[in-house]
């Protein structure tokens, strides 16, 4: 990746210092600064940043207004807000306005740093996700079969179509968040379903009720362990499971994402299960 060139937006000379040797020291560019409206489109027009750190509160002005002008002149400029003031209905006004994160006052360089990564790194990040996430959901999945039945299983006809089908008795939805969004999905008969969890609860379930947590939790740590691990490969992603959601029934059909998913089909000693997962290009909203 080029060298990343960023305009500092402040009205405080010790804050746009401390800011100036904290990004220089991590090895950023900083081609400029500015404390009001017309310094920053002048500032902008002359030295074309790839990205600006934005204070909210600015004599005659605010960063939302600032935000609004710099990409009158270049929308592809990201900007990060940094700012004492943090609460919901300006943070709500931010991502209307299109700033890429809102980080508070006093800031922590490491914070700051994955900041500026995540918001710049889209595509390396991505194209880290199309490469390296089914592989990793799919070690995870095996990795825990095998530590909490503590047996193995093989998988076969992997493919990326993206169509609704009809479950096989009971799917458990995991949403993905983060710097990309996307999901894990497994799906497996209601016979497969009560055979794993008898193994996984070492007796027999004692009602469907019992059976529909045990595959829920179940595919919670699997998702939950890919995620971690794809964390590691790079904290930018910042991905996060939500809790899961369980659909089950007679003639239940999931729907396709808008985005592309990989499929692989597991034979494990309990029946056959379906892995599903894929991201969105698309990104969350930071939070």
């Amino acid at each position: 990746m080029e060298k990343i060139r960023i305009v500092i937006v402040d009205d405080s000379p010790f804050s746009i210092a401390l800011l100036r040797d904290t990004l220089e020291e991590n090895g950023y560019e900083v081609v400029g600064d500015a404390g009001s409206l017309e310094e920053v489109k002048e500032v902008i027009k002359a030295q074309k940043p790839n990205l600006v750190t934005m204070d909210m509160t600015l004599p005659g002005t605010d960063g939302l207004e600032c935000t609004r002008a710099i990409h009158e002149i270049d929308p592809t400029i990201k900007v990060i807000v940094i700012s004492s003031m943090m609460d919901e209905e300006i943070m709500k006004e931010a991502k209307e306005n299109k700033v890429s994160d809102y980080l508070q006052k006093p800031i922590d360089p490491d914070e700051l740093v994955t900041s500026i990564n995540r918001v710049m790194a889209s595509d390396e990040l991505y194209q880290l996700l199309e490469m390296e996430s089914f592989p990793v959901f799919k070690e995870s999945l095996l990795d825990g079969i095998n530590r909490m039945t503590k047996t193995l299983l093989t998988f076969k006809d992997e493919y990326s179509v993206n169509k609704e089908y009809e479950s096989n008795g009971i799917t458990v939805l995991i949403g993905i968040i983060g710097k990309f969004s996307g999901r894990m999905l497994i799906d497996l008969s209601k016979e497969t379903a009560h055979n794993i969890s008898a193994a996984l609860l070492r007796r027999e379930p004692k009602n469907n009720d019992e059976i529909i947590a045990a595959i829920a939790e179940f595919a919670n740590i699997i998702s939950g362990n890919a995620c971690s691990v794809l964390n590691r490969k790079d904290k930018a992603l910042g991905l996060r499971v939500a809790p899961p959601s369980i659909l089950y029934g007679d003639s239940v059909y999931i729907s396709a994402p808008n985005f592309k998913t990989t499929t692989a089909i597991a034979q494990t000693n309990f029946g056959e299960l379906l892995i599903n997962v894929g991201f969105s290009r698309g990104e969350e909203k930071w939070t």
